[in-house]
């Protein structure tokens, strides 16, 4: 999520030219990739190695961006020799793109408060334009995970592990096979860290152009890159112990407490930013972690809304429709790869994301900062 100082009146009469920049700026869709950035092995070897950094030292950024990413934006115990051929080739010329599915770059603005002094903290006001960006680690990533399913399903033999459904196949974690796949996906976690990192660059360009302004005056900063399909090594309380145990968060996010050490100092009094996406008609949400997420849920808390129709089901609901010009009749400016995109990320395709982050919230594992409505997104 990147913040701004643009107020939403200062935006909305240019949020058509805003989103067709973006469009042009930043390849979207199934098998997207820039034709100006094709990396060698070695080159692409570094991105696995460095994430973020490699971005950063390579002109997409600034040190400060780093300063407000899980981890830094780069996981160091990424090892780019246990990355197949084939994940390589993927991914060679597919870093600074969006993807398909449910990636999107999205204008908004806040439209509601709910915490003063967190709000404060992350730089947030009433009003103001903000751009959310959802995107991971491509054809890379997909490629990883399926060489990896394969060894994972022999190693569940070998290692006695009865499965009720294949795709539960696992490995011990200190196993060869357990410690290569971590290794594999960290190096795909900072591929993913990376290309959010360039599209952050290329979106900062994109409003430079439409408004003739430096970012710096229009205060484009990073308010916080979070994951939510990662597996984490960290350290927390099992029956009234510390314990170094094996996070993983599939559909989930990070929401860890006031005073954490992995929060920026910046945010150590309120904890860490959740980022809560919803669809492209509705809203998204920021919150807070809390220290009931560190005792109840190992420091986590939801993603997003969750579907509701399969994407064939809203392409069904869809068929006869313009998503597009429905959108606008809402006074939401969007531009997808295809009819079909547009159609399988249909608003009622989802779950009501309000209700989603008000259980949370309730719940007591993340705390409501503020509500963003979209102006306008960009859709893989």
């Amino acid at each position: 999520m990147i913040r701004s100082v643009l107020s939403v009146n200062e935006a909305k009469n240019q949020i058509e030219e805003i989103i067709d920049s973006l469009y042009i700026n930043i390849p979207s869709g199934l098998g997207s990739h820039r034709k100006d950035l094709k990396l060698t092995r070695d080159e692409l070897k570094k991105v696995l190695k460095k994430g973020a950094r490699w971005a950063v030292e390579n002109g997409y950024g600034s040190q400060e961006d780093l300063l407000f990413m899980e981890d830094g934006g780069c996981l160091d115990n990424a090892d780019p020799d246990n990355v197949s051929d084939r994940a390589y080739e993927r991914g060679k010329d597919q870093l600074g793109t969006l993807g398909s599915g449910n990636h999107f770059v999205e204008v908004g603005f806040i439209q509601e408060i709910y915490d003063a002094h967190a709000a404060e903290n992350f730089g947030l006001f009433e009003g103001q334009v903000t751009i959310m960006i959802h995107t991971g680690s491509r054809g890379l990533g997909y490629q990883i995970c399926d060489d990896s399913i394969r060894e994972m399903i022999k190693a569940s033999g070998k290692y006695g592990i009865f499965l009720p459904d294949r795709q539960l196949c696992c490995a011990p974690i200190q196993s060869d096979e357990g410690q290569k796949y971590l290794s594999a996906m960290a190096g795909a976690a900072n591929y993913a860290f990376a290309n959010r990192q360039m599209i952050t660059h290329w979106v900062r360009e994109t409003f430079e152009g439409v408004f003739r302004q430096s970012q710096g005056k229009l205060g484009l900063s990073l308010v916080y890159d979070v994951c939510h399909n990662i597996a984490k090594i960290e350290k927390h309380t099992v029956n009234k112990k510390t314990a170094e145990v094996c996070v993983h968060r599939k559909g989930a996010t990070r929401s860890f407490a006031p005073g954490n050490p992995a929060v920026p100092s910046r945010y150590k009094s309120v904890g860490q930013p959740v980022l809560i996406p919803g669809d492209m008609g509705r809203a998204s949400y920021v919150l807070c972690g809390t220290e009931k997420a560190m005792e109840e849920t190992f420091g986590s808390t939801c993603h997003g809304a969750g579907r509701v129709m399969s994407r064939s089901q809203a392409i069904k609901a869809a068929k006869g429709r313009s998503i597009y010009r429905e959108m606008e009749a809402r006074g939401v400016f969007v531009r997808g790869a295809s009819k079909e995109t547009l159609a399988e990320e249909a608003p009622e395709a989802y779950k009501d994301v309000s209700k989603v982050v008000n259980v949370v919230h309730n719940a007591g594992i993340s705390r409501l900062v503020a509500k963003i409505v979209p102006l306008g997104s960009i859709k893989g």
